[in-house]
């Protein structure tokens, strides 16, 4: 739901009762809607998002039982389980009262009816309504932050090749612009991110990331837009997507350019207008996101090349901030190493106070393809394989100033990312090169990235 007037469906089959309760509810500062009949109700709710259902239980097929309305309530769980729906009817039963609440019905009026309980029993179901939807939202928004494993942002930059970088988070955080990050693999794209959203008015919002180059193309709307029961075989059950999770926040998209290009007009879409469909449904959502996406592609080459929209690049790039690679800002490196040092002795509850000289020197002459990530796996490495109060060069597993390491000694997952160092480095840390090279597909490519910490 948007920041605007609550809305709220009100059916019945009889205009001055649609009226009468149009006004009371308009006074009050509801957005209303009306409709007459069971089969309009469904279009409606199918079609857009509603604070509230406040319906009747008997039309012009059977005025009196209420089956008409009943059948219609099982319907409208069907849709959607959350949405608060009130029935009302002027031949109350026990019997009626009973089976619409155990059909779904969150209350229960009866006509005439009396104007400050009903609208006591409005307010109260929006406001269950609103807070049944938001912890639905908190639980798939923790489940994706349990899957990170991550906190708040640390940002560690002294160098003066970051400076640019603290700026721009401190003049464009506060704003509601759109953010796009560029710079090789591994840089700290994601942290910036978590930065310019920690510093927004929007802090106390979710922060939602996802990571668009490892995402297959079957999943993507499913992933970003959410889908509803039955949609596909594995819909057990309705599931919001990030645009919705991130509603009021910031949603984040990293690589960016790896949005296939039949899927980038529906990104467009609601980028543009705020609105989205869940799979499988046809009812309009929306959700007020910052969006702040990330890429390591040249993005104007990609759209010259007839890959990427040049209307979607305008809309992502409001603002844009490059981030430098770790061997420009060699200043920080042993400041983060430190950092790394500190969280992995704690995770690993080992008694290890620093680096060696030899670990230190290691870490200054390295050429890190891998950038600040594959400093926090290699300082990972060291901490694991210590077996001193200190790590030690050889701890780290760097080759710098080393012999390459004969492949026959090897595993074959540590030929595997010693190939994937050995390439990024040659394609100067663009990762879409690297995979090519590499005759690997982008998602593929990017499953490694993350399981050897490049």
């Amino acid at each position: 739901m948007s920041d605007a007037a609550p809305r709220i469906l009100v059916a019945d089959d009889q205009p001055d009762v649609l009226e009468a309760l149009r006004l009371l509810l308009k006074a009050e500062g509801y957005a209303t809607e009306v409709v007459k009949s069971p089969a309009a109700v469904i279009k409606a709710v199918e079609a857009r998002d509603y604070a509230m259902v406040l319906m009747d239980l008997n039309y012009a097929r059977d005025t009196t039982s209420g089956q008409e309305g009943l059948e219609l309530l099982q319907k409208l769980q069907a849709i959607d389980a959350a949405l608060p729906v009130v029935v009302m009817t002027a031949w109350a039963t026990v019997d009626v009262a009973v089976e619409a609440m155990r059909r779904g019905a969150r209350d229960f009026i009866t006509k005439p009816w009396d104007n400050p309980r009903l609208l006591a029993i409005v307010r109260n179901q929006i406001e269950l309504g609103s807070a049944v939807r938001a912890y639905r939202r908190l639980e798939q928004e923790n489940q994706l932050l349990r899957g990170t494993g991550k906190s708040g942002p640390t940002l560690i930059a002294q160098s003066a090749a970051m400076r640019p970088v603290l700026d721009v988070i401190a003049r464009v955080g506060p704003s509601d612009a759109n953010v796009l990050i560029t710079g090789e693999n591994g840089t700290g794209k994601g942290l910036v991110a978590q930065a310019l959203h920690a510093v927004s008015a929007r802090a106390g919002k979710p922060f939602i990331s996802v990571n668009m180059g490892g995402l297959p193309e079957g999943v993507f709307e499913s992933e970003l837009f959410g889908h509803v029961r039955g949609a596909f075989t594995d819909a057990k059950a309705d599931r919001a997507g990030r645009f919705e999770l991130a509603d009021g926040g910031t949603l984040f998209l990293d690589e960016i350019g790896n949005i296939p290009l039949s899927q980038q007009a529906k990104i467009l879409r609601t980028i543009e207008t705020g609105e989205f469909e869940r799979v499988g449904s046809s009812r309009t959502y929306r959700a007020n996101v910052r969006l702040v996406s990330a890429t390591n592609a040249d993005l104007q080459a990609e759209v010259a090349a007839g890959k990427f929209r040049q209307d979607l690049l305008f809309r992502l790039n409001t603002i844009q901030l490059h981030l430098p690679p770790l061997r420009e800002r060699r200043e920080d490196i042993e400041l983060l190493a430190q950092h790394f040092l500190k969280a992995h002795v704690e995770r690993y509850r080992k008694p290890i106070t620093g680096f060696d000289e030899s670990a230190l020197d290691a870490l200054r002459s390295y050429s890190w393809p891998g950038n600040v990530r594959e400093l926090d796996h290699a300082v990972e490495r060291g901490v694991l394989m210590a077996s001193g109060k200190v790590v030690r060069g050889p701890d780290l597993g760097l080759t710098a100033g080393q012999a390459t390491p004969r492949i026959e000694e090897m595993s074959i997952e540590e030929v595997e990312a010693f190939l994937i160092k050995k390439t990024l480095a040659r394609c100067d840390g663009n990762a879409r090169k690297a995979a090519e090279e590499l005759g690997l597909s982008r998602s593929a490519f990017y499953r490694r990235l993350e399981k050897y910490g490049l």
